[in-house]
């Protein structure tokens, strides 16, 4: 039986039957306002819940920014940041070389020695545009979820997807390289009613899970997965 880690989102834990696989990494891939950063904070926060230590990487925003974030659907993460449970890390994208070169010498042993058992990077396609090639983009890619994965860590990281295909990352590659992906778009009814949020999981490597789509919202609470509805 594989040990599994729980999301912190209401509703998906039961449609992956239980949680994500411990030291997978998974990609929430969604356009802009559907949640992706609050998905990432509500993971980390069940783990500090239940005392396991935590890093966020940002290359968008900065720590008092995500901490507001949080705040805005009732986390409190700043106690957690103060007790060294939980870092968050932001990152330049506008020097690349020296963003690239600290990623793959100092976050594994930052990892293991700060004791972090859940990571979220944010956005890896922003990560990806520091890179020119296809090539090099799918080699950063595959290392750093090897990398991650050698230090026991679950990692979640969140992409943007491409205009034309809300299942498809911007650049189309970190899908194949991540172990998980979750889809987060938004739906338009046929008869153009208000539009909805749905979350699918497309894929989630050695256990089973739901595949059906699923209605969810952004509360006050955070993220809330209505896994008992159909969509129509």
């Amino acid at each position: 039986m594989m040990e599994r880690v729980k999301t912190g989102i209401a509703g998906l834990d039961e449609m992956l039957e239980g949680g994500f696989p411990k030291s997978h990494t998974v990609v929430v891939m969604g356009s802009f306002g559907t949640g992706k950063t609050t998905f990432g904070i509500q993971f980390l926060n069940e783990g500090l819940k239940a005392g396991e230590k935590g890093i966020f990487i940002t290359l968008e925003e900065d720590e008092r920014s995500i901490i507001d974030d949080a705040k805005s659907f009732g986390y409190d993460l700043k106690p957690s940041v103060d007790a060294k449970k939980l870092v968050i890390v932001k990152l330049e994208p506008t020097d690349a070389k020296t963003t690239i070169s600290r990623i793959k010498s100092e976050l594994p042993e930052f990892i293991k020695s700060f004791g972090a058992t859940r990571i979220v990077i944010d956005s890896i396609s922003l990560l990806n545009m520091l890179f020119e090639s296809d090539h090099d983009k799918r080699t950063n890619l595959f290392n750093l979820a090897q990398m991650v994965k050698k230090t026991g860590a679950t990692c979640l990281m969140t992409a943007e997807v491409k205009d034309n295909n809300p299942l498809a990352s911007r650049d189309g590659l970190i899908e194949y390289t991540a172990d998980g992906v979750i889809s987060l778009r938004y739906e338009e009814p046929p008869d153009k009613s208000e539009i909805r949020l749905t979350l699918r999981i497309v894929k989630m490597r050695r256990i089973n899970h739901s595949r059906r789509v699923k209605p969810y919202s952004i509360t006050s609470k955070g993220i809330e997965v209505h896994a008992g509805a159909e969509v129509f």
